[in-house]
């Protein structure tokens, strides 16, 4: 059975997780989540990551509103992480519209066939990028990455999932530029985005390895608009012309 197994139709498996609640651990189990709601979940490698923490979770902590308006009950992040470092995560991203869960042991995301094998990175057991929307524990949609090297983030994002629960909804666009001091071709970005009047946030000092492994070349700079990649100052202008 593939990893990245499209489990539209099926329920999500039933676990129970290990949350960290006023200084205690509290169990909450898929039941609980899941029962008679309709859930937004989505998944990611690692708390305090790049694209995880650039892009990933801020964009569906700004669309809970709009989610909410459409029937969403909760939206859950998910990550093979224990509690206290998606609560010090969730704490650090002011992430106070996103539930963060971690899935300590993989129970959750081995039962979804999304555990993989991250350890080139010093990972160990993660989950794989992806998205779904559930309904009264019945897996509706789901948005699951490519199956390619690195870390792709291309159907995931909260815009994506937006789109497919509200066609016609008109929500802002966010834009994250990484960037490094003394590059050129990063200023004329900046230069690019700003003859648009388009405002965004710029994110230094992340290493060209981990670039790439977000989608890019691997070069300086790399722009996401609404979740995804548009690429370098090229991309950018050619994207916006």
């Amino acid at each position: 059975m593939s990893k990245l197994e499209n489990r539209e139709g099926q329920r999500v498996p039933e676990v129970t997780f290990k949350l960290r609640e006023n200084g205690e651990f509290v169990d909450r189990t898929s039941a609980d989540i899941f029962n008679g709601r309709s859930v937004i979940v989505f998944a990611l490698p690692g708390a305090f990551t790049p694209t995880c923490s650039s892009t990933h979770l801020p964009r569906y902590n700004d669309l809970a509103a709009t989610f909410s308006k459409h029937g969403v009950d909760e939206i859950v992040c998910l990550s093979v992480n224990d509690a206290f470092v998606m609560n010090a995560w969730g704490k650090d991203q002011e992430a106070e519209n996103v539930t963060l869960i971690g899935d300590g042991n993989g129970e959750f995301t081995d039962g979804m066939g999304m555990l993989v094998d991250k350890a080139d990175l010093g990972f160990g057991k993660r989950t794989w990028r992806y998205s779904m929307h559930v309904v009264d524990g019945v897996i509706k949609k789901m948005f699951i990455e490519p199956d390619v090297p690195g870390d792709p983030f291309e159907v995931s994002d909260a815009d994506t999932m937006l789109k497919y629960l509200a066609p016609d909804e008109k929500v802002s666009e966010t834009t994250v530029l990484f960037s490094k001091d003394g590059c050129p071709h990063c200023a004329r970005a900046k230069q690019i985005l700003g003859e648009k009047n388009i405002s965004f946030t710029e994110i230094k000092g992340v290493k060209t390895n981990a670039l790439k492994g977000m989608g890019g070349a691997g070069t300086y700079p790399l722009v996401f608009m609404d979740g995804k990649i548009v690429g370098g100052a090229d991309d950018l202008a050619k994207h916006l012309s």
